[in-house]
């Protein structure tokens, strides 16, 4: 027969009743707020300059979220520094879900680059959802005698220092992308920082510089006039936009990957209600076809996450860029 449970182990009618009495109370004015939610115009902050890639990504997502949620969200572009300075509004910002950043890859790179920043990447916000991707892709100037990873290791290590690359300055992506192929193929590219991407393009074309990192959509218009060879996409798998052209995973390299995500992010200690309501109309939107379509001719691939999925993301790209700024003593403008 079975035992009987000990006293101490027998529920208690009346201690249960008051526990959860208490539980209730804890949580109606959460239920409450979430229930408020939103009520008034959302802010959302994009920490560079209108016209970029972030910045258009966000323009075409969040009026869709705008419409679900019956309340204006707004744009709001705080540029400087990287992207910190509009990254620390939010940073600082009532965690009530009022105040968003729209941001990309180069969130989890300035973790790494700047000694004193006034948050912490990690635990300052709280991820809602990556939105999309974009791949990078290695290009060359046509007079470099590569057309493959192969031939570009084996000549950069014939060479060593004789291939400039061009990024859009120290510290950016561009920049990292390629001391992170320089560290795992163990040779050794010269870097040459232009102002923007235009003057980085403008440089490649006119020869000043031999390669770059950039992203597909920034390089296609120029690959497809023969202004530069395409060597290889910097994701794990191929990008539709470029079906012939393989990855840097499978050209030998393996396991380089450098891709430019856009994601949402909130305060910390925003209410775990919102964020979830949160999470569900950016996968909402971007299922749309409107906002698809546009996102597919952005040359994005769109990978709304969970948020628990999305912070991995920014805890796995410290650590590797953590690892390529310290070998390559990188240093931001």
């Amino acid at each position: 027969m079975p035992r009987a449970l000990p006293p101490s182990f027998r529920p208690n009618r009346a201690a249960t009743a008051a526990a959860l009495s208490a539980l209730a109370g804890l949580m109606l004015p959460a239920l409450a707020h979430a229930q408020a939610w939103p009520s008034k115009p959302i802010r959302v902050v994009v920490p560079f300059p209108p016209g970029g890639g972030i910045d258009t990504v966000a323009r075409i997502v969040v009026p869709k979220m705008a419409e679900s949620l019956g309340q204006p969200m707004v744009i709001d572009n705080r540029s400087g520094a990287g992207g910190t300075v509009g990254t620390e509004v939010v940073a600082r910002a009532t965690p009530d879900g009022h105040v968003l950043l729209a941001t990309f890859a180069s969130h989890a790179m300035n973790a790494t680059l700047y000694r004193d920043l006034s948050y912490d990447t990690e635990k300052a916000f709280a991820p809602i959802s990556l939105i999309a991707t974009v791949p990078n892709i290695v290009v060359a100037h046509p007079a470099l005698p590569v057309r493959t990873v192969g031939e570009l290791i084996a000549l950069a290590r014939k060479r060593p220092g004789d291939i400039n690359y061009a990024s859009v300055g120290n510290g950016t992506p561009a920049h990292l992308s390629a001391e992170l192929f320089n560290l795992m193929a163990g040779v050794k590219m010269t870097h040459v920082p232009y102002k923007g991407a235009a003057a980085s393009i403008i440089g490649m074309i006119t020869g000043e510089a031999q390669l770059t990192f950039t992203t597909v959509l920034i390089a296609l218009p120029h690959v497809k006039a023969g202004k530069l060879r395409p060597i290889a996409v910097a994701s794990l798998s191929r990008t539709p936009l470029l079906p012939e052209v393989p990855t840097v995973d499978e050209s030998g390299l393996k396991g380089y990957q450098s891709i430019a995500w856009y994601g949402l992010l909130a305060p910390a200690g925003t209410p775990g209600p919102v964020v979830d309501r949160l999470n569900a109309e950016v996968a909402r939107s971007v299922q749309t076809p409107e906002v698809r379509d546009n996102l597919q001719r952005q040359g994005t691939e769109i990978v709304a996450s969970s948020p628990a999925r999305f912070a991995q993301v920014i805890r796995e790209d410290i650590a590797v860029w953590t690892k390529v700024v310290k070998a390559a003593g990188v240093k931001p403008d």
